[in-house]
């Protein structure tokens, strides 16, 4: 069983983070969940991991704010920006010293990001490998929907406006009847071609712990992070990245610009795959985190914690 533990930031927020494994490990895994997600979107990562490295990899998961078993927040940080702050209080809290590998989904790899922007010296000295699914480093610059343009603005005017209601919501939950009505939905958004029941399940019950705070106020800031710039002064670290072809949200191009950024990140696009490649291409995200993992542990130690 994993220890469960609660980090207490600065603003007085407190963060679900569950860890796996001895302490002394030669690396610990860091998994960061999507919007509106939590810590569980990474369960068959969580077991891959375990079963192929057993104590050398320690790996952390925590609910971020205003999802999940985390407190909500004040609505001013319901930023990326403070996403990345929260994700070095982390590490300074349950990964003090030693190797990380960073793994991203969605939100989760633009929290990466934004880490490595306001946080580059702890970054440098502390970040050993990169994953990053299903996400983006240009905000909504490619998100259509799988839609024509036009049809797109209109669903992106709508998600703003509506995004600006839920904001001022604070820690209200949407209720579950209104999610189950629109699980239709959350599938044709979030999956591809095929999806587990099971899987929607998860995600619906993920969404139902999520605050309406937080469900609408990180969308501006989402949409509009601009990081290819920060990632192009990481290409010393070995990375991974994954995308699904019928990836509504970050589809595509968001992860070539990624590996353009970044010309030594391994590309892998799943065909016929959606946004939740964790659930959906299990085994491709576990082999590309593994890959990046063994790259890592195969580099001695010192050369990984330069400060560059």
């Amino acid at each position: 069983m994993p220890e469960v533990r609660e980090v207490q930031l600065p603003d007085d927020v407190r963060l679900h983070v569950e860890i796996d494994g001895p302490a002394d490990a030669e690396v610990t895994a860091v998994l960061l969940h999507g919007w509106t997600l939590d810590g569980r979107a990474w369960h068959r990562q969580l077991a891959d991991l375990r079963e192929r490295f057993g104590g050398a990899v320690r790996v952390v998961t925590y609910d971020a704010r205003g999802h999940g078993r985390s407190s909500c927040m004040a609505l001013p940080t319901a930023t990326l920006a403070q996403l990345g702050d929260d994700l070095a209080a982390v590490l300074d809290a349950v990964v003090p010293a030693g190797r990380v590998v960073l793994a991203g989904h969605s939100m989760g790899g633009m929290t990466i990001m934004e880490y490595a922007h306001r946080h580059p010296t702890h970054f440098a000295a502390r970040v050993a490998g990169l994953l990053f699914v299903s996400t983006t480093a240009e905000g909504h610059t490619h998100t259509v929907y799988g839609l024509s343009p036009r049809i797109a603005r209109l669903i992106r005017l709508a998600e703003t406006t509506g995004a600006g209601v839920l904001a001022r919501c604070g820690s209200w939950r949407p209720p579950r009847a209104l999610l189950r009505a629109l699980r239709p939905s959350i599938r044709w958004m979030l999956f591809g071609d095929h999806c587990d029941p099971s899987d929607i399940r998860l995600v619906t019950s993920a969404v139902a712990r999520a605050s309406l705070r937080s469900i609408g106020g990180f969308r501006a800031s989402i949409g509009a992070q601009r990081r290819l710039e920060t990632l192009a002064a990481l290409a010393r670290l070995p990375a991974a990245a994954l995308v699904g072809d019928r990836d509504r949200l970050t589809p595509p191009p968001c992860a070539e610009s990624i590996a353009a950024a970044l010309p030594a990140t391994e590309l892998t696009v799943c065909p016929g795959a959606g946004h939740m490649l964790m659930m959906e291409r299990p085994d491709e995200v576990n082999a590309a985190l593994a890959g990046v993992l063994r790259r890592v542990l195969e580099r001695p130690a010192a050369s990984a914690e330069l400060v560059g």
